[in-house]
Order: structure tokens, then sequence, then C-alpha cells
């Protein structure tokens, strides 16, 4: 584990199926798959580096974690410039 430079927080990192790192919430959050089309979903990272249109599901034996973009305060500041 390691925290974000700029609000601290526990972060895990997961390698993309790119081959890039991605920030993640260290705390795991149990999911099921949306069918394409459904409404509401939320969008996780799975343990292998493929993003995923989920409902949060706390029976699920399914795992995935929040990309810390989304979580952080200060996330602005580490957005590489195009």
């Amino acid at each position: 584990m390691s925290r974000c430079r700029s609000c601290n927080a526990e972060i895990k990192w997961i390698r993309m199926t790119t081959g890039k790192n991605m920030p993640v919430d260290a705390k795991p959050i149990s999911y099921r798959i949306a069918v394409p089309g459904a409404t509401g979903t939320q969008t996780l990272v799975t343990p292998e580096g493929k993003i995923v249109s989920c409902f949060f599901d706390p029976g699920s034996d399914l795992k995935g974690y929040t990309s810390h973009f989304a979580t952080c305060p200060n996330a602005g500041q580490h957005r590489r410039s195009r």
C-alpha cells in the first residue's frame, strides 16, 4: 500500500490492461456486473485491471476498486496537460 501525495489517503496501484498503473482506493468493494444499457451503474476497476460497469452488491464475491481520481479532493493536481 502507499499514500496519495496530495490527500494522504491510503491507495493501491493496479496495472491496467493497457499496461499503465492506476491509483485506486485501498478498500475493495463487492459488486455485480450490470447489463448493457442499465442505469444507475457505478464504474470500478477489477484486480485484473479491467474497467467494469456494475452495481454495488455486498453479497457478491466479485471485488473491485474505485479509481482514486474519482475520490481524491485534489485530483486536478495530478492530471497531465495534453
